[in-house]
C-alpha cells in the first residue's frame, strides 16, 4: 500500500513542482561549476547501495575536503545559489525521481553513506535497512538543522558520530519497527507543517512514545528551536 502512495505522490509532485525545478536546473547549469545534479552512493533496502540524487549545492569534490560527508554551518564548499536551495530543503526534491524508480519512499529513515551508515551498531544496521529509505522521516525532522546543531559543539566531527549518529540511528530503528500507512501519513503532515514552523518539539508531541534525546543533544536542541 505504501508503494502505491509512493509513486501517485512522487509523480504528481515531480508534474506540479516542474514550472520550479526546472528554472532551478538552467540556473545551475549556468552558474557555479555548471553541474546540475549531485549523484551520491547511499544505503538503501536490504543494505544495497544506490545513486540518489540532489542538485548541486557544492564543489564538485566536496566529499574528498573538509569535512567530507558531513556538512557544517557555513561550510566554505557551498555554492552561492547552493546556498538558498540548501536552506529551503529545494535541494533534495530530485529524490522524487528515486521515490518514482523504488530507490526510496516518501517517509522511512535518511539514506546515509556508508560511512555514516557504519556508525550504527548490527542490530540498528539490520532493522534500518530492512525499511526502503525516505525523502523524509523521524530522524529528517529532529536533525533539519542538522548543520546549526553541529555549529555548536566543541568537535563537530567527534559530537556528530558519537552523539548525533547514534541517536539518529535509535530514531531510524523506532521508526522501522512502528511502521504503519498510519504513521507514514503522520509523518508527511508533520514534514509540512515544519516548512513553516521550526518548532521540532512537535515531533515529540505527536510522537510520544520516541526515544528521548541523550542530555547533550536536547540542550543543543533546546538552544536551537
Amino acid at each position: 500500500m505504501q508503494r502505491f502512495f509512493d509513486i501517485v505522490f512522487s509523480g504528481l509532485a515531480l508534474l506540479v513542482l516542474s514550472p520550479l525545478l526546472i528554472p532551478v536546473m538552467i540556473i545551475l547549469r549556468f552558474t557555479g561549476e555548471g553541474e546540475v545534479f549531485f549523484i551520491q552512493k547511499r544505503i538503501g533496502l536490504g543494505g544495497k547501495e544506490f545513486g540518489i540524487y540532489k542538485f548541486a549545492t557544492m564543489l564538485k569534490n566536496s566529499p574528498s575536503i573538509g569535512a567530507g560527508t558531513v556538512t557544517v554551518r557555513d561550510d566554505p564548499r557551498i555554492l552561492p545559489f547552493g546556498k538558498l536551495l540548501r536552506k529551503t530543503k529545494i535541494n533534495e526534491l530530485p529524490q522524487l525521481i528515486n521515490i518514482f524508480m523504488g530507490d526510496m519512499s516518501v517517509v522511512g529513515p535518511r539514506p546515509l553513506v556508508r560511512k555514516g551508515f557504519d556508525a550504527y551498531d548490527d542490530a540498528t544496521k539490520a532493522i534500518v535497512s530492512s525499511v526502503r529509505p525516505g525523502l523524509s522521516g523521524v530522524g529528517s525532522l529532529v536533525f533539519r538543522n542538522e548543520e546549526e546543531i553541529l555549529q555548536s559543539a566543541n568537535d563537530q566531527m567527534d559530537f556528530y558520530y558519537k552523539v548525533v549518529a547514534k541517536y539518529k540511528g535509535e530514531l531510524e530503528k523506532w521508526y522501522s519497527e512502528n511502521r504503519s500507512i498510519f504513521l507514514y501519513f503522520k509523518v508527511i503532515v508533520l514534514t509540512a507543517i515544519l516548512v513553516f514552523n521550526s518548532d521540532i518539539w512537535m515531533v515529540y508531541k505527536w510522537l510520544p512514545s520516541l526515544p528521548q534525546p541523550p542530555r547533550d543533544l536536547e540542550k543543543l536542541l533546546y538552544e536551537k528551536f
